[in-house]
This record gives C-alpha cells, sequence and structure tokens, in this order.
C-alpha cells in the first residue's frame, strides 16, 4: 500500500456528481453542421488545409500543426466544406476565431487507417506523428502530448490523473468504468516512450466503480492504483503529484526536472487510439448536467455545436445561462453556437436553484482564509490588492503565475470577492504588456539591421565609384628588363609623324639635286660642297629665268 501525502489548502464544494455518473455513455446524432476551430489547444493554432467546397473525410487533417507548440485539427466526419473563417469560440470574451464549417454527409467514410509502429521508431518520429494526429491533454490544460512526451530522458515515475475533483464533471470516472483497457494500453505506451520505471494512478475515493475497473485493467502489474482523498482540487497536476509522491514542484521547475510527469486518464486513451488504431483526436467525452432533462455523458464529435449538445440532454425553459467546464475554473458562455472544443469536459445549463445569484462584493477584512484555502500556498489578498491596484510588477513578485485558478479562494471569502477574475485580469495585462515589449524589440531589431544594410550599400557603392575614377596602370612583367618596357601611344604617334615629315622633306629635296647635263653625276666631297653646288644651281636658275624674252615667260606661264 503506498504512503499518501497531502497538499496545503483545499476545500470540500458540493459535488453533484451522482446527477450524471449513472448513465452508460451515449452517442450525439450527427448535426446539420460542424464547426471545429482551428485553436483547440495551447500555442499557436492550426494552419487550414481545406477550402469552401472541398470534400473531407472522417479523420482527415483539415488543419497543420503552426509551430512547436501546436497540434493538428481534423475533420470528424466526412461532408464538404462550407466556409472557412471566424465564428463564435467557447470562449469567455465571446470573440471568433477561425474555423471550419463542415456540412455532414452522413456516410461517415473515413480515411485509411493503420497502426503506428511505434516500438521500432525513432523518438523524434513518434512525437511528430502525435503532433500530426491532434492529441492533446483532454484534462482541461490542452497542452500538447508530444512535447511532455519528448521533455524527459528517463522518469522515475509517472502519475495518472484520474480525480476528477471538481464538481458535476464525471466524463473521466464513465470512461474508466467502461474502456479501462484503453486507459491501461495507453499508460503502457506511455511508460515504454518515457522509460518510467513505476506508474501511480490517482482516483479520488468518491469514484470505487473507477478505481475497481482500473484494478482489474491492470491485471496484476505493477502499476497502482491509488485511492485519494476527495478533496478539492486534488486533480491539480501539482497537488496529484504531491499526494501521490511527496514531491512539491516549485514554481520555475518543470516536473520532469523532478522525474515526475502527469498524464489525463482520456488523454492516454487517445493516445492509444492514435497509436495502435491510426485514429486522430476528433471526439471526446463530455458531461452534460445541471437543469436538463436527461443529464449523462455523451461522446460528441468535435465542433458539435453546443446548442445541439443541449437540446439532446433537454435543457429546459428555466435555464439562465451555461458553464462550459466545471462550477470552479469553468466560465459562462456568451453564446451556445460555438462548437465542442478539446478542452470542453462539461456543460452545465444554470438555474437560480443550482447556481443562486451572488450576493455583493464587500470590501477586504484580510481574514487570511483566501491563503488558509489556496493550494499553491499563496496570499490571495495581497495579489487581489496588486491586482486591483494596477501594480503587476507586484503581482509577479508573489508570484501570480503559479496560480491555478481553482478558485479555492475566491469559494471561501467571506467579503464574496471574485478573487480568481482580479488574478486573471492581471496576468492578461502582463502577457499584453510582454507581448508589446516583445514586438517593440523585433522592430527595433528589424530597423537596426536595415539601417545597418543601408550603410553597408552605401559603403560599397562609395567604393566601386573611388575605384572607376583611379587611372589604370598597368604592371610591367617581373621578368622584363627596365629597357624593354614599351613607349607610350603619345610617344609612338610623334614618332611616326617625325619619320614622316623626314621622308617628305627628302623627297622634295631630290629634284634640286638632281643633274643637269647627261653626264654621270659626280659624288661631292663633302656635305659642304653638296651645299654650295646647290647653292649654284639655284642661282644659275634663277639667271636664266631673268635672261628668258618677256613673251616667252608670259606664254609659257599662261599655258599653265
Amino acid at each position: 500500500m503506498s504512503h499518501l501525502y497531502s497538499f496545503h489548502g483545499g476545500i470540500h464544494p458540493p459535488e453533484h456528481k451522482a446527477e450524471s455518473n449513472g448513465a452508460r455513455i451515449a452517442t450525439v446524432p450527427l448535426p446539420p453542421q460542424l464547426v471545429v476551430p482551428l485553436s483547440q489547444h495551447i500555442g499557436n493554432g492550426a494552419k487550414p488545409l481545406v477550402a469552401p467546397g472541398d470534400l473531407v473525410r472522417k479523420g482527415q487533417m483539415i488543419g497543420s500543426a503552426d509551430g512547436r507548440v501546436s497540434a493538428a485539427v481534423h475533420a470528424p466526419t466526412s461532408g464538404r466544406v462550407l466556409t472557412v473563417a471566424p465564428r463564435v469560440i467557447a470562449h469567455p470574451s465571446g470573440l471568433s476565431e477561425p474555423c471550419v464549417v463542415i456540412e455532414p454527409d452522413g456516410e461517415e467514410r473515413w480515411v485509411e487507417r493503420s497502426p503506428f509502429d511505434w516500438r521500432n521508431a525513432d523518438g523524434s518520429v513518434v512525437m511528430d506523428y502525435l503532433r500530426d494526429m491532434g492529441v492533446v491533454g483532454l484534462g482541461g490544460a490542452v497542452f500538447p502530448s508530444h512535447l511532455k512526451l519528448g521533455g524527459a530522458r528517463a522518469l522515475d515515475t509517472l502519475v495518472i490523473n484520474g480525480a476528477e475533483c471538481e464538481p458535476y464533471i464525471t466524463c473521466d470516472d464513465r470512461l474508466m468504468r467502461e474502456r479501462a483497457d484503453e486507459i491501461v494500453t495507453g499508460i503502457r505506451i506511455v511508460r515504454t516512450l518515457m522509460n518510467a520505471q513505476r506508474v501511480k494512478v490517482g482516483i479520488e475515493d468518491n469514484k470505487p466503480e473507477a478505481i475497481e475497473a482500473m484494478q482489474l485493467a491492470c491485471g496484476g502489474s505493477d502499476i497502482e492504483v491509488i485511492a485519494v482523498p476527495t478533496l478539492y482540487p486534488s486533480g491539480g497536476a501539482k497537488q496529484l503529484t504531491r499526494l501521490l509522491t511527496g514531491r512539491e514542484v516549485p514554481a520555475g521547475v518543470r516536473a520532469t526536472d523532478l522525474g515526475v510527469q502527469c498524464f489525463n486518464v482520456g488523454t492516454v486513451q487517445a493516445l492509444y487510439r492514435a497509436l495502435e488504431h491510426g485514429e486522430p483526436l476528433i471526439s471526446r467525452i463530455v458531461t452534460l448536467t445541471g437543469a436538463v432533462a436527461q443529464p449523462g455523458n455523451v461522446e460528441a464529435l468535435l465542433g458539435t455545436p453546443l446548442s445541439h449538445l443541449m437540446a439532446f440532454a433537454g435543457a429546459g425553459p428555466e435555464v439562465a445561462g451555461y458553464v462550459y467546464g466545471g462550477p470552479m475554473m469553468g466560465f459562462v458562455l456568451p453564446s451556445l453556437d460555438a462548437g465542442l472544443s478539446k478542452s470542453g469536459n462539461c456543460i452545465i445549463a444554470r438555474s437560480p436553484e443550482l447556481f443562486p445569484t451572488a450576493p455583493p462584493e464587500m470590501p477586504c477584512i484580510r481574514c487570511g482564509t483566501c491563503a488558509e484555502a489556496c493550494p499553491a500556498q499563496l496570499q490571495p489578498m495581497d495579489l487581489y490588492w496588486f491586482a486591483r491596484a494596477r501594480q503587476f510588477g507586484r503581482t509577479q513578485e508573489r508570484h501570480l503565475f503559479d496560480c491555478i485558478e481553482c478558485g479555492a479562494c475566491a469559494y471561501v471569502c467571506p467579503s464574496n470577492i471574485r478573487l480568481v477574475d482580479y488574478f486573471r485580469y492581471a496576468k492578461s495585462e502582463i502577457w499584453a504588456a510582454e507581448k508589446s515589449r516583445d514586438a517593440a524589440t523585433v522592430a527595433r531589431r528589424r530597423h537596426e539591421a536595415r539601417q545597418a544594410r543601408q550603410d553597408r550599400e552605401k559603403r560599397e557603392r562609395a567604393e566601386r565609384l573611388a575605384a572607376k575614377a583611379r587611372p589604370t596602370v598597368t604592371a610591367a612583367p617581373a621578368a622584363a628588363p627596365v629597357a624593354a618596357a614599351p613607349t607610350s601611344e603619345q610617344e609612338d604617334k610623334q614618332a611616326r609623324i617625325a619619320a614622316a615629315m623626314a621622308k617628305a622633306a627628302a623627297r622634295r629635296a631630290e629634284p634640286d639635286i638632281a643633274p643637269q647635263s647627261d653626264s654621270p653625276p659626280v659624288a661631292p666631297a663633302s656635305a659642304d660642297e653638296d651645299k654650295q653646288a646647290r647653292i649654284a644651281a639655284a642661282m644659275a636658275r634663277a639667271a636664266a629665268r631673268r635672261a628668258a624674252p618677256p613673251d616667252q615667260g608670259e606664254g609659257g606661264n599662261g599655258g599653265g
């Protein structure tokens, strides 16, 4: 028998489980339309892969994972895509998000399915497969399961959460009663993938039938099925880890760093269906309870309009609103037009009898009751004052983000202060500020990179222009002698001109020294004699012209 530990705080609200845990899981008829949100998990929403008019098969991927923290989304049934557009989602804000609207054809035609050989596959391949099968946590957090499986090399203790501590919700109870074999097979798969030394399944002691079914399914193996005391919020991951192992997970520390990891029973069952049958996560068990004619649990396709589910349960005219999730951690739905998401474990029809009007808030009297009930050992009254004064830095100093928003503090507050609402407000403001700061940092880095690029291009352009402006100098071959260096083009041109002028002068001088008789020429003895001879010949010709008759000279000139 395993030793049980305890965690700080906790409360005992009315359970309201008997109304819905007595009947077997029912199947909801196909609705006229399915509104499938592309964001059904923590992280980035899926990227749409279909367009209006496309025909899809059951289990076909219609949205692929976008980034590391994301998961795929699949068609819950076969039919035709009507539109891919923003639609109202199950969120307290009532805002719209991208959804794929499918008109079922009623034929339930599956895509080809086959088991995945996870035993012989690399760990990263298994993680990618589970991401593409859309397996996420079904305990409410909807954290992508492939990230949790890849977060530890070797695990000391694998904790399986079957506590289901919140009032009204009984979907895990019925799942353990009816499908314990599939859950245990999924546990063994997770244990093998994470190399866990031991496995502990925690179930609150107000579910004796589920405890017995799980013990029988384990078949005498070393998987321990442990009944834990009924105390809200024993189903919190940190609280159940403390109960079963005695290990406290400090702020900012992952459970895997302490050798522990926690999975919900619905998550391991979905993981089993994905690996052993090739079925993506396209449906879930959801509790329909409250002011309805037929409270119980149903297996509903994801994307089923919430109005269709409540009509199936027989919601009466006295309903004063609907709660998505449990009464402690859930929220009031702005509209029933939204489609069921992977986080939708319960829908409660409110009535004045079940949910009387909350009394007005009164000033905090600092009684400390909220701190006594807080399972995270925080000081809710301090967080309240700082959140109200918008001193968000002070809330972070007091570990605001360790708050699991269980609502235990607000439940016991004698002043009826909606403490969790203030904490959620402070968290949203801090997230918005961080997002704005991150965006400013990205913008600054982009501007600096652009400025650096422009400066570099300007510098390179200036260097190219400077290189063009410099004269080209042809270097002489290293082996050539200095005397062999060629003259410039201008000097060569001038030499050619001088040579041509010399030749022309020589040609002009040739008639002056031509012989005047038939006697053979006599070479001058020297350059002076030659010059004197040319002068004498010129003087003789001039004298001859002066001695000639006038008419002869005129006739001679005119004939030219």
